[in-house]
């Protein structure tokens, strides 16, 4: 547990939500489950929903009050964000959490802040550098292991760079992790960007990724706030810890 209990900045939507008696009531949107990992890691959690007047001052402004970032999952990100058509599956665009969390990613690194991306998260941060998506993945590997029912996490394995950051954080094996995503970063699209891979899938599929040059800077394709390890989790408060302590 750190000795400064840092804050950490988990991005969310801002979505109509029905909660008897008040019906499309404008909300602040996040599966409690990220809250949750944060605070079991000595955390204090949160939450920053999306602003229509986001520019990079204003992400500067916000992180200056955090110590560590949280780009959660969600949906699908704007195809045209990287020069391609949407795929037919692809879900109907979110360009208010697009904006915003690009915005994030992008001042975050400018400051070496601790960021992880989740599932989504991680896409957000390889498109913000000039990354591609697949946009469907069962077109090239042929079966729907990474996301086979709507609505439901399922869980398949996915190998650790050896040598890696995350392989330090969760070990060199391969690694049973939840799942549930259909699109994902197309590795030879990050050359040049500074990420490196961090962990794959056995049809080629990278699941991870990280950038060597920052102090915690760490993208997973699987939902780790729904596992039952908390090690990603407790990596990155240990990194904002260390913020924290450099405060004022």
């Amino acid at each position: 547990m750190p000795t400064h209990r840092p804050v950490i900045g988990i991005t969310c939507y801002v979505e109509d939500v029905d909660r008897y008696p008040w019906v499309g009531q404008r909300s602040v949107v996040l599966p409690h489950r990220y809250v949750a990992q944060v605070e079991a890691a000595g955390g204090v959690a949160v939450v920053l929903p999306p602003r229509p007047d986001v520019d990079g001052a204003l992400a500067r402004s916000v992180l200056e009050r955090v110590d560590g970032l949280v780009v959660a999952g969600g949906a699908d990100v704007e195809a045209g964000r990287y020069g391609a058509q949407p795929h037919p599956t692809s879900q109907a665009p979110r360009p208010d959490r697009d904006a915003w969390e690009t915005a994030l990613v992008r001042a975050a690194a400018e400051v070496d802040l601790p960021v992880l991306g989740v599932c989504r998260g991680m896409q957000v941060m390889a498109v913000a550098d000039g990354g591609t998506l697949e946009q469907h993945l069962p077109d090239r590997v042929g079966h729907e292991a990474h996301c086979p029912s709507p609505g439901v996490y399922t869980s398949h394995h996915v190998d650790p760079v050896p040598g890696s950051l995350l392989a330090s954080v969760v070990g060199e094996l391969p690694l049973d992790v939840p799942t549930y995503h259909h699109q994902a970063v197309l590795a030879s699209s990050l050359e040049g960007s500074g990420w490196v891979p961090a962990a794959w899938h056995g049809d080629g599929t990278l699941e991870a990724m990280e950038d060597p040059r920052a102090r915690f800077r760490l993208g997973v394709q699987w939902h780790a706030e729904e596992g039952e390890l908390a090690d990603l989790f407790v990596a990155l408060v240990r990194a904002a810890a260390d913020v924290a302590a450099l405060r004022p």
